[in-house]
């Protein structure tokens, strides 16, 4: 092994750019020599502490954390570090194992939702649902995919991997009495958790609900066939209908494997 590597070498060797080497030279990480040319040269001590700095750096510290240790090196500090490395790795494994889960669980959904039957009119219950919501007048799909895009800005500290939150879009009754189809009054997210920090609340009770596959086209009609079963079964409508994306475009690129679930709140006449 050599004493001395020149700046492109040491470059080369740890894929760090000769910029980022000079930059580390003059806040005093790394002081190289010069040779009888002028050229800056690296000798083993300096390799050494390009092992540290990479180290740390992937762990997520600051220059300036990386300097000051570096400066003041002693079995106490370096314990210190190794305690603040151990509390840093602690932390990513934990936001990972939550990332793990979340795949998990949009991976567990899209496998059951691709086994579900559509054109088939369901009574579930359902328990309370707490939202975020964006209200905008919405009718072209470029519209809707913009005001999801604007409520997820507005809460991202609420929420977790984008695909995982229910999301759908309110129409509303009064349209809907006057025959006007296709227009959604707003957006909405399904918080997983009960919070009093949220838009609204879904009440709990009885929903009627209806799968669709396919392009968002067929909505209007899928919500006439809806609200003409209600009508037939003596079904009292309460509140506002709503749809639910449950397989799009954040999924896929394919219309046909769109699949989108109209529900309602209901109640059995007496």
């Amino acid at each position: 092994m050599k004493d001395n590597y020149t700046i492109s070498e040491i470059s080369k060797l740890y894929g760090i750019g000769v910029d980022s080497l000079r930059y580390y030279e003059r806040i005093g990480v790394l002081k190289p020599r010069r040779g009888a040319n002028g050229y800056r040269l690296y000798s083993l001590k300096a390799i050494y502490k390009l092992n540290i700095i990479r180290d740390l750096r992937q762990l997520g510290f600051s220059m300036a954390q990386i300097k000051e240790y570096l400066d003041q090196q002693s079995v106490g500090n370096t314990m210190a570090l190794l305690r603040d490395e151990q509390q840093l790795i602690q932390k990513q494994l934990k936001a990972l194992n939550a990332a793990m889960q979340s795949i998990r669980k949009r991976m567990s959904s899209l496998e059951s939702l691709a086994q579900v039957p559509t054109g088939v009119f369901m009574v579930s219950p359902f328990p309370e649902r707490f939202c975020l919501q964006l209200n905008a007048d919405i009718t072209r799909d470029e519209e809707m995919d913009f005001a999801f895009k604007k409520l997820h800005r507005r809460h991202e500290n609420k929420m977790h991997l984008f695909g995982n939150q229910p999301l759908g879009a309110f129409l509303s009754m009064e349209d809907l009495n006057k025959g006007v189809f296709g227009l959604f009054r707003s957006v909405f997210f399904i918080l997983e958790e009960k919070t009093k920090d949220c838009d609204f609340v879904f009440p709990a009770g009885r929903y009627l609900s209806l799968y669709y596959r396919g392009n968002y086209r067929q909505s209007a009609d899928r919500m006439r066939e809806v609200l003409a079963y209600a009508g037939e079964k003596g079904y009292r409508i309460l509140g506002d209908p709503f749809e639910l994306y449950r397989i799009d475009n954040h999924e896929t690129m394919l219309p046909e494997e769109f699949l989108t679930e109209i529900q309602v709140r209901i109640e059995a006449e007496q």
